[in-house]
C-alpha cells in the first residue's frame, strides 16, 4: 500500500518537512516520486522510519544514524555514543551537586578544607622539560615518559627525598587545549641533557602553600582559595605558582584520595 507523503507524515508521527529532508540526506527515500513530483511510501518504510526515530530518541546524530542505515558497525557506533552520555551524565550530575551546594548557602564551607601556610622552599636541581599539551590528561602519559627518558640517558640520577615534582603554567591566560608548562622534579645533580630535557638550579623562594586533596578538576578552588589569602594577608606575587603533585594515579586508586600542593611565590608588600 503506497501512501502520500501528508499521510505518510501522520502515521509515522513526523513532519513533512522532515521526511524532506531525510529524502534530501538520502536516509529515507521515498518508494515512488510520480511525474508530478508527489512522494508516495510504503507501510514498509514505516519500520524504518521508527527506527530512525529510535535513534534520535537514543541521541544519535542524523550523521550516526545514516551510518547505521547503511550498513556500518552498530554496536561501534553505539558505544561511542554511549560513552560520550556518560560524560555528560557525569557534567550534569557535578553541575547538579554545585547547585545543591549553592542552594544550601554552603558558600562559606566552599574553602573550610583550605588552609594556608608560609614556606621556605629551598633551592634545588631540577631536571625540566617545556612542552605544550593538548589537554590535562596529557600529563597522565607526558610526565612518566619525561621521567622514563631522562632515567634512561642518567642511570645514575637519583630523585630527591623527599620527592619534589611540579609543573609551571607558561600561558598569560587559561587555557583548555594546547597547553604550554613546563614540568620539573628535583635531583640529586645534574645530568646528561637529551630531548629537550634541561637541568638548571631553582632558587629558593618564599611561597604560600595549600594542599588540594581530590580531582585534579577542582584545583581551581585551591587557586581561588590562594590568592584570595594573598590578597588578605598583605602580600604580593613574585613569580608563576608551582602545582606540585604529591599523590595521584600512580599510587592512589581514587581521585578522590590524590594530594596536590599549590605554592606561590610572594613577598611582603
Amino acid at each position: 500500500m503506497m501512501f502520500r507523503i501528508g499521510e505518510f507524515s501522520k502515521l509515522g508521527k513526523t513532519t513533512v518537512k522532515a521526511l524532506r529532508y531525510y529524502d534530501e540526506i538520502g536516509l529515507l527515500e521515498p518508494e515512488k516520486v510520480d511525474l508530478a513530483r508527489y512522494r508516495y511510501y510504503t507501510t514498509g518504510q514505516l519500520v524504518k522510519l521508527h527506527y530512525i526515530q529510535s535513534l534520535q530518541q537514543a541521541g544519535l546524530s542524523l550523521d550516526e544514524i545514516k551510518k547505521i542505515i547503511s550498513g556500518e558497525d552498530t554496536a561501534a557506533i553505539l558505544e561511542k555514543r554511549r560513552a560520550g552520555l556518560e560524560i555528560e551524565l557525569r557534567e550534569k550530575t557535578d553541575q547538579l551537586s554545585r547547585i545543591d551546594f549553592l542552594l544550601q548557602g554552603k558558600e562559606e564551607e566552599y574553602f573550610m578544607n583550605y588552609q594556608a601556610t608560609i614556606k621556605e622552599i629551598p633551592e634545588c636541581i631540577v631536571y625540566s622539560k617545556k612542552m605544550t599539551i593538548p589537554n590535562y590528561d596529557a600529563y597522565f602519559t607526558e610526565i612518566p615518559a619525561i621521567g622514563a627518558e631522562c632515567a634512561a640517558a642518567n642511570p645514575d640520577l637519583k630523585c630527591t627525598v623527599p620527592g619534589y615534582c611540579f609543573v609551571v603554567y607558561l600561558d598569560a591566560e587559561y587555557r583548555e587545549k594546547d597547553i604550554n608548562v613546563e614540568y620539573c622534579e628535583a635531583v640529586d645533580k645534574f645530568g646528561n641533557e637529551v630531548s629537550g630535557i634541561k637541568f638548571k638550579k631553582m632558587p629558593a623562594i618564599t611561597a604560600v602553600s595549600v594542599m588540594h586533596k581530590g580531582s585534579y578538576r577542582d584545583l581551581g578552588r585551591a587557586y581561588a582559595f590562594v590568592f584570595k589569602w594573598i590578597e588578605e594577608n598583605g602580600y604580593t606575587v613574585t613569580g608563576s605558582p608551582r602545582e606540585s603533585y604529591i599523590d595521584g594515579i600512580w599510587n592512589k586508586e581514587s581521585d578522590d584520595e590524590w594530594l596536590s600542593e599549590i605554592q606561590v611565590p610572594v613577598m611582603k608588600k
